[in-house]
C-alpha cells in the first residue's frame, strides 16, 4: 500500500508532499531510504513539536525529506517510528487535515498525497480522509482482498455519511491480476480509478531501497494514473466550486 504511495509521489508531475499517516508506524525512512537519514524526522517529531509550541507553519518543512534533492518537487513527510509517538499523532489528525489542505494555496503550492494506512487500528486518520478530495482504496483483485476491501469502504461511507462528507470522492484502486475490472467495480459498487500491475522487482526497490526505473511496468501504471486522478480532481472541483485543487489522500488500506 506504501509502495503504491511512493510509487506516484515518485512518477507524478505536479509539486507534491507524501504525508505517511498511518499510526501503526511508517516505513519509506526506513526501507526505500534504508536509514540514510540522520536524526529523528517526521510527523512524530512534528506532533511533539506542534504539541510544544504550536507553531505547526514553520515546523513542518523541517521535517520534510527530499525526494529529489535538490529540488524540493518531492517532498516526504516520514510517520511514526516509534510506536509511542502516535499518542502525540493522534490528537492533531485534524490539525493535520487542515494544514495539509492550505499547502495548494502555499507559495509554492504543494499537492499532498496521503497515505493513511489500514483502518483496523488504534487512532486512524479520519479527518485527513474527510478533507482529502479524493479517497482510494487500494485491493487486490482476489476474493480475500476484496473481502477486506469492502469492509474498509464500508467503514469509510459509513464515516463519511456521519460527517456528512460531500459523496464522489471514493474510488477503488487495483493492483494484479484477478477478478476484472468491471467485476471489481460492481461487487463493491464502487468506480475503479486505475490498475496497476504486480512488479515484485520494483516493489522490492520501493520497499527496501534500490534505483528507481521510470520505465518498469509499476511505474509507469503510476504515472499514467495521475490522469484519472487529476480529471477526477478537475470534475469534483467543478461541481463542489472548489477554487483549486486540494490535497488527495490515494489510500486507505
Amino acid at each position: 500500500m506504501t509502495t503504491t504511495a511512493l510509487a506516484c509521489a515518485l512518477s507524478w508531475h505536479r509539486r507534491m508532499v507524501l504525508a505517511e499517516c498511518d499510526p501503526a508506524g511508517g516505513t519509506i525512512m526506513a526501507g526505500y531510504l534504508a536509514g540514510a537519514v540522520e536524526g529523528p524526522r517526521g510527523i512524530g517529531e512534528l506532533a511533539v513539536a506542534e504539541l510544544r509550541d504550536g507553531d505547526l507553519e514553520t515546523d513542518f518543512w523541517s521535517q520534510l525529506i527530499d525526494l529529489d534533492a535538490p529540488r524540493r518537487e518531492r517532498l516526504l513527510l516520514p510517520g511514526v517510528v516509534d510506536p509511542a509517538q502516535a499518542g502525540s499523532v493522534i490528537p492533531l489528525w485534524q490539525r493535520f487535515a487542515d494544514f495539509f489542505t492550505d499547502l495548494e494555496k502555499g507559495d509554492p503550492a504543494y499537492d499532498v498525497l496521503v497515505d493513511c494506512g489500514r483502518l483496523q487500528v488504534v487512532g486512524p486518520p479520519w479527518p485527513v480522509l474527510r478533507a482529502a478530495a479524493i479517497v482510494v482504496v487500494v485491493t487486490g483483485a482476489h476474493l480475500p482482498e476484496l473481502s477486506s476491501a469492502r469492509a474498509t469502504v464500508k467503514a469509510i461511507q459509513r464515516d463519511f455519511a456521519e460527517h456528512r462528507v460531500p459523496p464522489g470522492s471514493l474510488r477503488l484502486l487495483v493492483v494484479g491480476d484477478g477478478h476484472g475490472r468491471g467485476e471489481i467495480s460492481k461487487a463493491l459498487q464502487l468506480p475503479v480509478i486505475g490498475t496497476l500491475p504486480r512488479d515484485p522487482r520494483t516493489a522490492e526497490v520501493l520497499s527496501h531501497g534500490g534505483t528507481v526505473r521510470a520505465g518498469r511496468p509499476l511505474m509507469r501504471a503510476a504515472g499514467a494514473l495521475e490522469v484519472p486522478v487529476r480529471a477526477l480532481l478537475d470534475r469534483r472541483r467543478a461541481r463542489l466550486s472548489w477554487p483549486a485543487a486540494i490535497g488527495e489522500a490515494p489510500h486507505a488500506v
